[in-house]
Parts: C-alpha cells; structure tokens; sequence
C-alpha cells in the first residue's frame, strides 16, 4: 500500500512545475498546460484524499467534476487562443496589450 505522503509529494511537485511553467513562459498555449498541471496536482489530492472516506466516494466525484471543468476550460481557453492568433498574429500574453483597434 503507498502511502499518504507520496501522492502529497507527486501531487505538490506536479503543482510546482504548473506554477513554474504559468509564471515563466511566454506562450499562451504552454501557460496553459502549467494551469492543467496545477489542476491535475488538485485532483491526484482529491483520489488521495478519497482513501479515508470509506463511506462515500467524495473524493473521486470532486475529481471527476474536476477533470469535467478542466475539459471544457481548456476548449474555450484554446478557442480564445485561436481567435486572438488570428487577429494579432502572436500567442505570447505580452505583447497583445490592446482589445480593440
């Protein structure tokens, strides 16, 4: 049986390479897979968490809603990515710094 600790490991170090990669990159796509990265780190707590609710399944449940959200944040995320591209010809956050002409 793993242990509680070393899902808590994966899951903060998964965390911090999202956190790494939405604070230093410069590409609107790669910031965000770091988000999904994050996400995934809160979800590896949910079904880690789940082990001490034998009752119910809460844990597994919240990571399901959890998985359902991310899903559909990413196809709006990258449907926003694409019309920005196609306007400004760029995805890096930096330089689109105007909403209108």
């Amino acid at each position: 049986m793993i242990p509680l600790e070393h899902y808590l490991l994966i899951s903060a170090a998964l965390f911090c390479i999202g956190l790494y990669a939405v604070f230093t990159r410069r590409n609107a796509i790669q910031v965000l897979i770091g988000i999904e990265f994050m996400i995934n780190a809160a979800v590896i707590n949910f079904v880690a968490f789940s082990k001490y609710d034998k009752a119910k399944l809460g844990g597994q449940v919240f990571a399901l809603f959890a998985i359902v959200l991310a899903a559909a944040g990413v196809a709006v995320a990258l449907a926003i990515i694409l019309n920005v591209y196609k306007y400004y010809k760029t995805i890096d956050p930096g330089k689109i710094d105007e909403l209108r002409d």
